[in-house]
């Protein structure tokens, strides 16, 4: 279970390998290094010897995490796929249940994933990720995720934007649903994520409603272009400081309050 005092985590995609160099020189600034590939999809899945050559690139005690894809509601083969995220490197193994209509179609997809991961390394870190614009793809409802992870047994909740129009996370679910949302991860036990194009600007909302692990890739890139632009250190930097700022200041206003 989260405890009250714990810290926001900052999760950071890079595409490729030069990438990572650059996110390893801004390492001390993040915490889960996220392999995916933006052209794939909102959670992409990038090629096993990618992930293998990032895990080799950035500090031993950066976890690596990798997305297995906006997948299929086909429990066997994203089973594998995750199995295969595991053995190259990853231990964050990230599932988009794009395909899946209903909570129990999830909760397949990720009984399989969690069972084929732990197996071979217990302490994985599962997440059963959505999108809150599931309802533009037909998609399992944003508010259906934590249940999903905690009846598979997965460690974590997560929400992102499946189409990457230039809408984000604020614009198909408000403030008060990811604080639902943020809320119903808590009560299961679980870490809650967001992510979807956040911004800056989002991170004093992101703080106030308990988020856990804030996901990012535009806001770190030049033109904050996701798929064009790349990530930047110095973009980073400053990104990770005003993420300080605001959990300074809410730690402030509570102990306030109390």
């Amino acid at each position: 279970m989260r405890g009250k005092e714990s810290t926001l985590l900052l999760l950071i995609s890079p595409d490729s390998v030069e990438e990572a160099l650059d996110c390893a020189k801004a390492a001390h600034h993040l915490d889960i290094v996220d392999v995916k590939k933006p052209d794939e999809g909102s959670l992409g899945a990038n090629f096993p010897w990618i992930i293998r050559q990032i895990r080799d690139t950035i500090p031993a005690g950066t976890p690596v995490s990798a997305t297995v894809g906006d997948v299929p509601y086909k429990p066997g083969t994203v089973a594998q796929a995750a199995l295969g995220a595991a053995v190259s490197g990853a231990t964050y193994i990230k599932v988009g249940l794009y395909g899946c209509t209903t909570p129990e179609q999830g909760v397949d997809v990720m009984r399989a994933v969690v069972r084929a991961v732990k197996d071979y390394r217990h302490d994985a870190f599962v997440v059963a990720s959505g999108y809150a614009d599931a309802h533009r793809i037909g998609s399992v409802n944003p508010l259906a995720l934590p249940d999903i992870a905690r009846r598979s047994g997965a460690d974590a909740a997560m929400l992102d934007t499946a189409v990457k129009d230039g809408t984000r996370l604020f614009d198909h679910v408000g403030p008060d649903v990811c604080e639902r949302f943020v809320r119903l991860a808590h009560d299961a036990g679980l870490l809650a994520a967001l992510a979807g194009s956040v911004k800056a600007e989002d991170l004093g909302t992101l703080t106030r409603i308990g988020t856990d692990i804030v996901g990012v890739r535009g806001a770190v890139c030049e033109g904050g272009d996701r798929t064009t632009g790349r990530i930047r250190p110095e973009l980073v930097a400053a990104f990770r400081a005003r993420m300080d700022r605001h959990a300074h200041e809410h730690t402030t206003a509570t102990a306030a309050a109390g």
